[in-house]
């Protein structure tokens, strides 16, 4: 399924999707983005591959490939299907049946300016107005009209919260408490009170 001479992982990989089995009966397989819109999945024509350790019994087939390269990909009803080299029919498919997806994060589109990829606000340290720490980003919560940064609280870093205290503050990422995003500098600075 793959050649001798497959590129290395990216150092940037990120996590898209995963194979969640096969699509007809021509090898074609069925693909679930994590994102809701999936441009990171179509982004890339090369997929890295991390496979669950039970996909496959010791002298069971051929090795599972670690990168696929794409032919084709649609969306298609809730997902995405599609053709990759050197994967002919629907036993093949069903082969990388749970294998997550990653692709370099380089070969993402590009955003206009004040649009971000979760991927790179993870990890920024959060400041207010004041230079006040807040935390640093841990994640964030998609509620539909718009993202919640899941705040790590810089005093509880590492020690639990006092009583009454929420490990993480829940930031909404918009225009009405993000004052600026400075990604080469790894900050966020918030309209957000230490007692928020």
């Amino acid at each position: 399924m793959t050649d001798a001479g497959e590129p290395a992982w990216p150092g940037d990989a990120v996590e898209v999707g995963s194979i969640i089995g096969a699509w007809g009966v021509k090898g074609w397989i069925r693909v679930q983005a994590y994102a809701a819109d999936p441009q990171a999945v179509f982004s890339s024509k090369r997929w890295f591959l991390k496979h669950a350790p039970a996909s496959r019994r010791p002298g069971e087939g051929a090795p599972l490939p670690s990168m696929l390269r794409v032919v084709q990909a649609k969306e298609h009803g809730d997902g995405i299907v599609a053709q990759v080299q050197d994967v002919a029919d629907r036993s093949g498919a069903e082969a990388l049946r749970g294998a997550r997806i990653f692709v370099s994060r380089e070969s993402f589109p590009s955003t206009d300016p004040d649009e971000f990829y979760w991927v790179d606000l993870i990890g920024l340290d959060v400041v207010n107005r004041q230079g006040d720490a807040l935390g640093t980003v841990a994640g964030l919560i998609d509620t539909g009209p718009h993202s919640v940064m899941r705040v790590a609280r810089a005093e509880t870093a590492g020690a639990e919260p006092a009583p009454g205290e929420d490990a993480e503050r829940l930031i909404p990422f918009v225009a009405a408490y993000v004052d600026e995003v400075k990604l080469a500098e790894r900050r966020i600075i918030v309209d957000w009170g230490l007692d928020y």
